[in-house]
């Protein structure tokens, strides 16, 4: 145990973030750098060690969280990096993408804030990096053996590392011009600089795996080819299909998918414009979609200098204690107040678009919303309630529904679905399709960044298993696993 009496004595203390006023004129991370390591030694001493760590099943990876805050205490920066890879390919993503859930599981957070796990978990990779701690991990020897990763994402790329370790030749074909998948496009760089992806890849390539970029598979080069050239697939790419909203008037420029506008941003930040296509300058911005997604759009709006910024959202404000039904451990849905909305912005809860309008020149300028309230577990608008607001660009954040079916990838592989859209797997994430195997949201659906690497590790382990007949891999968890953050 770190601290005996640390729960007791020391308070909960979150990384410190810059001012407002100062970051929104940036895309650099909000946090003040190097405000947690003074910290973070005596947060890591509130861990209780507990007899039973409800941490470690809060968390989709397993993370082995009371031993490396018990090194983090002692300042043993290696061990607690060594420990933190243990189960995680890339916990600086992690640390900084991540909602969390095993804060919600900690048993500390019974009765007292929980540990600052993810504040914990930055540092020491942080540090690590810092160190030179972190190097590439080559195998011994080469199997013979070849795969294919379709899709960058934290999916992707945990599966081609856990591969190549293993011995095998790899190669990530990512359909965007730089690796990373949402990590690069669909993260803005306030939330995670993209030198992290960066040195990850650097890694990755020290170790043997291979990148091919602008390569989309279904389109560009056909299922048949890649299963000619490679022993076994790996499907991870993501769930692309956004929710869209059908009502009158979607047809008015100026409204988007966020996953239109938000890599638009990001690409500004690589150098590719001096000003995005699509931007928020002046304009009264209403995003639709009250999840991180929406927050993300947030945040990009008010970097872009937006008039205004309103976030709706279709479902009530969620409170900010646990609720009878979303007891602990479990992880609830609560009110929380992300960077981007303290920068300001208006969120409007229970509310529908039921129309927009334009101008003359087919530019959207004002959308029409409608109370809404669950009447007899049915979402019911509310008379007299409909009201306009100004609109002159429009993010849709509404999340995901399932793989793209479109491109060509699942018909062409001749991949089986589930009754929600993915692609079907079995315990081992493979597909119906002899040598072809899934992970991330292909075959979970839209998640959290956690259970994607998790997914990818495991994924790695069922295609070792076929490519060797057996594997020294970690198996973190099944396709069928929900873990305590349903």
């Amino acid at each position: 145990m770190a601290d005996p009496k640390g729960f007791l004595t020391t308070g909960r203390e979150v990384a410190e973030t810059r001012p407002v006023a100062e970051r929104v004129k940036d895309w650099n991370e909000v946090y003040v750098p190097g405000s947690l390591l003074p910290i973070i030694s005596k947060q890591a001493g509130r861990c209780m060690d507990c007899g039973i760590p409800f941490c470690h099943n809060g968390c989709p990876l397993g993370n082995l969280i009371p031993e490396w805050n018990d090194y983090a205490y002692r300042e043993n920066w290696q061990a607690a990096s060594e420990r933190l890879h243990a189960t995680n390919n890339f916990p600086e993503f992690t640390g900084r993408l991540c909602p969390a859930p095993c804060e919600s599981a900690c048993v500390l957070g019974i009765s007292q804030p929980a540990v600052t796990i993810k504040n914990v978990e930055v540092s020491i990779i942080d540090k690590a990096w810092d160190t030179g701690d972190v190097k590439p991990q080559p195998p011994e020897r080469l199997s013979g053996k070849t795969a294919a990763v379709i899709g960058s994402g934290p999916a992707g790329l945990a599966a081609a590392q856990q591969l190549t370790r293993a011995g095998h030749t790899v190669v990530v074909y990512e359909r965007a011009d730089r690796i990373g998948g949402l990590l690069r496009y669909g993260i803005p760089e306030f939330k995670m600089e993209k030198r992290h992806v960066n040195r990850r890849i650097e890694q990755m390539r020290a170790e043997g795996t291979k990148f091919r970029t602008g390569i989309e598979i279904g389109r560009d080069l056909t299922a048949t080819d890649l299963r000619k050239r490679f022993d076994a697939v790996v499907i991870a790419a993501g769930a692309t299909t956004a929710r869209d909203l059908p009502v009158p008037g979607r047809e008015l420029n100026g409204i988007h998918q966020a996953m239109e506008y938000l890599p638009l941003s990001n690409k500004v930040v690589e150098g590719d414009f001096v000003s995005p296509p699509i931007t928020a300058e002046g304009k009264h911005v209403v995003v639709i979609g009250g999840g991180d997604t929406g927050a993300d759009c947030v945040g990009t709006a008010h970097r872009q200098g937006a008039a205004s910024v309103t976030q709706l959202e279709i479902m009530p404000r969620p409170g900010e204690e646990r609720s009878a039904g979303q007891p602990w451990p479990t992880f609830p849905m609560l009110y929380k107040v992300t960077s981007a909305h303290e920068e300001g912005g208006e969120r409007v809860y229970s509310v529908s678009t039921t129309h927009f309008e334009g101008d003359a020149d087919g530019n959207v300028q004002s959308l029409h919303l409608v109370e809404v309230e669950f009447v007899d577990g049915k979402l019911t608008q509310k008379p007299g309630t409909e009201r306009v607001i100004p609109a002159q660009l429009v993010t849709l954040a509404m999340g995901f529904t399932g793989t793209d079916v479109e491109n060509g990838l699942v018909s062409q592989f001749g991949l089986a679905l589930d009754e929600r859209g993915n692609i079907a797997r079995d315990a081992d994430f493979a597909t119906n399709v002899d040598g072809v195997y899934v992970a991330g949201d292909a075959g979970r659906g839209q998640s959290l960044i956690v259970w994607a690497i998790a997914e990818g590790r495991s994924a790695a382990r069922g295609v070792d298993r076929y490519l060797t007949g057996t594997s020294e891999l970690p198996a973190p968890i099944r396709p069928t696993d929900r873990s305590l953050t349903v």
